[in-house]
């Protein structure tokens, strides 16, 4: 595992060739660290507890682990001990090669054959800094002999205080039931609508919302610091997730997390694939986002 410390100005970032995670990403403000997104554990930190980790060869799930495409049956297994479901590709259980470095950016890959997915595929992740953010792009290639679904993401986990609110303007949602899967796509509830900005209601949520516009702001008034995420076109959905004591016993209402994806989830199973890109072997799919912070 190599951890990487990157710098520009008043900014920094910490990322991990381990799972290509971030670790955080910081504004130095009148002599104080602001964390802009959820910083990971000083040691012996995962997925579950980075900043932010990537969604690669697509994420989220599939229902019943498998999919028809071009009259071919695939079959995934899982690749975690808590969900029935093979979830969110290989990306953030990989090690990944730091390719290129500098003191504002990073490079990093990796290659992937068999396992618990039908999907062969090449991934890269560059993270740059700049005196304005941060710029995440994201890159997978099909490397298998077919032409396959794609889709990419990433999961990031942004600091909730008292104050907090999202603004991120959608234009459908997806239920959810059991299984952590997509039901039904409706109207937008009323305590989910982030057409203004708006607080994260008091209770769980792990839903998609269709037709993201790509842009969101996250705004912590007491700290006059917000944060402008800006998306690539090909990031046309989010998902939200706020925790709960009943998944996460040591949920403190600290985090919640507003996933860029160019994909609904479970798109295998939709009739337009839900905007899963399908790649012929040597092609491949791209997105950048971008985070900005701003002073409030």
């Amino acid at each position: 595992m190599t951890v990487l410390d990157l710098q520009s100005g008043s900014l920094s970032l910490r990322v991990s060739s381990e799972g290509g995670l971030v670790l955080g990403f910081w504004k130095e403000m009148q002599g104080e660290s602001v964390p802009l997104l959820r910083p990971a554990p000083p040691t012996e930190a995962d997925a579950l507890s980075s900043a932010c980790y990537p969604l690669v060869p697509f994420g989220n799930r599939v229902r019943n682990n498998r999919f028809v495409f071009e009259g071919a049956d695939y079959r995934f297994e899982p690749n975690t001990q808590w969900d029935k479901h093979y979830l969110h590709g290989e990306g953030w259980q990989a090690d990944w090669t730091i390719d290129q470095r500098t003191d504002d950016m990073v490079e990093m890959s990796f290659a992937h054959r068999g396992g618990n997915t039908p999907y062969v595929y090449h991934a890269s992740q560059r993270f740059a800094l700049d005196a304005s953010g941060l710029t995440m792009t994201l890159t997978v290639e099909n490397r298998g002999e077919r032409a396959m679904p794609f889709g990419l993401g990433w999961h990031p986990y942004f600091p909730m205080t008292p104050q907090t609110t999202l603004q991120a303007r959608s234009q459908k949602f997806w239920t959810e039931v059991e299984g952590w899967l997509p039901g039904e796509r409706t109207d937008i509830p009323g305590d989910l609508d982030f057409s203004e900005p708006a607080e994260l209601p008091h209770r769980w949520v792990n839903n998609g919302f269709e037709g993201w516009g790509g842009e969101a702001t996250i705004a912590w008034p007491e700290r006059s610091t917000a944060l402008k995420l800006t998306a690539d076109p090909t990031f046309k959905h989010a998902f939200v997730f706020v925790s709960d004591t009943v998944f996460d016993p040591s949920f403190k209402r600290d985090y919640f997390c507003f996933e860029p994806m160019t994909h609904l989830a479970d798109g295998h199973h939709l009739a337009d694939l839900g905007d899963l890109k399908v790649l012929a072997p040597h092609e491949s799919l791209s997105g950048s986002v971008r985070l900005r912070p701003e002073a409030i």
